[in-house]
């Protein structure tokens, strides 16, 4: 281990108080806010939908406190600090994804939908196969986010207390899944939006912080910042420039365009960020509200230029890579360095500062994820399918605080075996399933008259099936050191990210489906023109 994890582990022993007070502090707080929001949820519309009474601003805030994940701040600077350039690319693929959702998805879903992306697909098609399929496909994307949050607390969490070893990190993910699942269960989505907001707060306020001491120290000169990280990367001007990590190969070239691709498309099919659009009470106010978060986010991903350049060029590779192989500590890291070293009172202060922020962030995200799925188990899969649409709110409800611990648990063993990889290349997974599975479902529901039931299945199945089959014989589950299950070699796809194949193939598989049934569920077209004109209008929205 080198000189600066020794005496970050011999800092964090001598102000393990403040470390522990910093994370205490805020638990506690939004555990106090959690309960506070589960007192003034009184029927199903509260626990799912916050009872559609947060104005755009603060939708667009809860909405940039889901969105910002560990994978931003911790996964994006930590790439960045170890590829440079290519690693920046994850931050525009983030922030050029929200003009899709904004442009097609965001007004029409919260018009035509009540509490889920099930609400949408089953209104003028056979309701229990395309809910099981929208509910199934929602928990596949749910959990795979849900990974990288774990990987994340658990790097972070034990950098913080000097934990060494596997079983630490996983009683710290134990913990983290345990913490979320009382979010869920007490707050529903009134006690999760507000954690949310409070966490973007604190993750804009945390960045700006050390954005601003980082741009001090290299005297507001981004080409100094750039040319020192350069530099001191051992990379020469190839650190800024292309092709870093997508450039090696053609293979790894083609791997960009997959990435590429699952970025920009995936947040529109992501069930955690299309269930916020409910809690508005209309559709302008949701569409007001992704202003707002486009607007938040896009000042962030700024932000992460001097979070992964300045690690790199205040860091040394070795010092990164020996703390967290993936690079997920780098931003803790640049902020002990730059609060006065890991022997300072100032770096300790600074490093339980961000750390804080970042596990805030964390807790805020999966909260939110374990949510949607929880959600889309009650009201698509219990209520709909298994009760036939007999369950009362209070049933719903109850269903809903079950699945959230049953999810939870799931996160956390799954969250064990994924320890090794980078969490902002785990969240690119997720988009890429969601991407696959969700978005042309959504898309050919809204705008495609002849969208039927066998369609929509078939799109459904056929995205969330390939991309996760895909991903298994991927090199991110086996044959090498950084896989998930490093000891075997199983892997024949070659690309890390299954966008390119999976994505496409939901859309074929959609289109495929439908001119192949014989079914005409809307023979007039009346369902199709009703929805039409509610998902425009808004005209008998929820």
């Amino acid at each position: 281990m080198n000189s600066l994890v020794q005496l970050a582990a011999e800092d964090a022993s001598d102000h393990r108080t403040l470390i522990i007070t910093l994370f205490s502090v805020f638990v506690a707080a939004t555990l106090g806010v959690t309960v506070w929001a589960g007192r003034r949820t009184k029927d199903a519309t509260d626990f799912y939908a916050g009872g559609r009474s947060f104005t755009g601003f603060q939708n667009g805030l809860a909405i940039s406190g889901d969105y910002m994940s560990a994978a931003s701040f911790l996964g994006i600077a930590g790439l960045i600090a170890l590829f440079g350039y290519d690693g920046f690319l994850y931050s525009i693929g983030f922030l050029v994804a929200w003009l899709v959702a904004l442009l097609l998805v965001a007004e029409p879903l919260r018009n035509s939908g009540r509490f889920t992306m099930g609400d949408v697909l089953a209104y003028r098609m056979r309701q229990r196969p395309v809910r099981t399929a929208a509910g199934t496909s929602t928990i596949v994307v749910s959990i795979f986010y849900l990974l990288a949050q774990m990987v994340g607390a658990g790097a972070l969490v034990a950098l913080l207390l000097g934990v060494s070893g596997d079983a630490g990190k996983n009683i710290i993910v134990a913990i983290v899944g345990i913490v979320m699942i009382l979010y869920v269960t007490i707050g529903g989505m009134k006690g999760t939006t507000w954690v949310q907001m409070i966490k973007a707060c604190l993750l804009i306020a945390g960045t700006l912080l050390v954005t601003i001491l980082v741009m001090t120290k290299f005297n507001w000169n981004i080409s100094s910042l750039l040319g020192a990280a350069a530099e001191e990367s051992g990379k020469g001007a190839a650190f800024l420039e292309p092709g870093l990590k997508y450039g090696v190969s053609t293979t790894s070239k083609i791997d960009f365009i997959s990435l590429g691709l699952a970025l920009v498309l995936g947040t529109a099919g992501l069930p955690h960020i299309l269930v916020r659009f409910y809690t508005v009470p209309t559709a302008k106010v949701a569409r007001k509200s992704v202003n707002w978060a486009i607007g938040i986010i896009g000042v962030f991903y700024l932000m992460t230029i001097a979070l992964g350049f300045g690690a790199a060029a205040l860091l040394s590779q070795k010092e990164i890579t020996d703390s967290d192989a993936a690079g997920n500590t780098a931003a803790p890291l640049l902020a002990q360095e730059i609060g006065g070293g890991a022997d300072s009172i100032g770096g300790a202060t600074l490093l339980a500062l961000i750390s804080a922020v970042a596990f805030a962030t964390i807790l805020a995200v999966v909260a939110g994820l374990t949510l949607a799925s929880s959600s889309s188990f009650a009201h698509d899969l219990y209520a709909n399918v298994i009760r036939k649409g007999k369950a009362t709110d209070k049933e719903e409800v109850s269903a809903a605080r079950i699945a959230a611990v049953a999810i939870g648990a799931v996160a956390i063993v799954l969250g064990i075996f994924a320890g090794k990889l980078n969490v902002a290349f785990l969240v690119a997974l997720a988009f890429a399933v969601a991407a696959s599975a969700n978005l042309p479902t959504i898309l050919y529901s809204l705008f495609w008259k002849r969208f039927n039931t066998r369609g929509s299945l078939w799109s459904i199945y056929g995205g969330l099936f390939s991309s996760v089959f895909l991903v298994f014989f991927s090199p991110v589950v086996s044959g090498s050191e950084e896989a998930m299950f490093s000891g075997v070699d199983f892997q024949w796809f070659p690309l890390s990210n299954p966008g390119l194949i999976s994505i496409p193939l939901g859309f074929l598989l959609g289109w495929l489906g439908t001119v192949l049934s014989k079914e005409d569920e809307d023979p007039d077209g009346e369902k199709y023109a009703e929805l039409e004109v509610r998902s425009l209008t808004g005209s008998g929205a929820h």
